[in-house]
């Protein structure tokens, strides 16, 4: 079992974190975005979406995209429960995880890859617009989460689980897109603080 990483962009981060609440340790191979080394044909034969993480099982079946990734560890090794416990638990965990990547990371990443001058070369065409469509996109959701968490400590509830780790990674991804938190985000901030203390996010 391999899992091909890439330490500079934010899906496998998000796989990463998870792993490491789990206590999970595998070997790793890192894909060099900058290098172009997901565009290789060697890289392509594993993933031809050209996109990390990747797992290759020890039969040689690939699962790619990160909560697919997690949610094959989850079935494996199920505590600490990151997906929820029960139905509504577990509803509500996949519904703030849809709306972390729908919502908040996908505006993110728009943003980075169609305004930085570092994807210039990898997004093209680079188109600024629609990186200044969605900066009130990231600031909009943001105030929608900043009430939600007005209402309980974690993201989908009162247990940490790969919501908050999605999430997470999203408001972290904001430094690289030059976005900043709103400054009255004050429950964001406390939640932030919180998750971030949390040894599995140095993974």
């Amino acid at each position: 079992m391999k899992l091909y990483d890439s330490k500079l962009a934010p899906n496998p981060r998000g796989t990463r974190i998870f792993l490491a609440e789990k206590g999970i340790t595998l070997p790793v191979e890192q894909v060099d975005i900058g290098a172009k080394e997901h565009k290789t044909t060697e890289y392509s034969a594993i993933n031809p979406l050209q996109r990390m993480p990747a797992l290759v099982l020890d039969d040689g079946t690939v699962i790619t995209e990160s909560i697919a990734i997690c949610r094959y560890f989850e079935m494996l090794q199920p505590e600490p429960p990151l997906f929820g416990v029960g139905p509504k638990e577990a509803a509500t965990v996949e519904m703030w995880n849809r709306r972390a990547e729908m919502n908040l990371l996908a505006s993110v990443a728009a943003v980075f890859r169609h305004s930085h001058p570092a994807m210039k070369e990898l997004e093209v065409p680079q188109v600024s617009a629609w990186a200044d469509a969605n900066r009130p996109r990231v600031t909009s959701f943001l105030e929608l989460l900043d009430h939600e968490l007005g209402k309980r400590r974690f993201i989908a509830g009162e247990r940490y689980t790969v919501a908050d780790i999605t999430m997470l990674v999203a408001v972290d991804f904001m430094r690289p897109a030059r976005l900043v938190l709103p400054n009255n985000a004050l429950n964001v901030m406390r939640w932030h603080a919180e998750v971030s203390a949390r040894p599995s996010t140095r993974a």
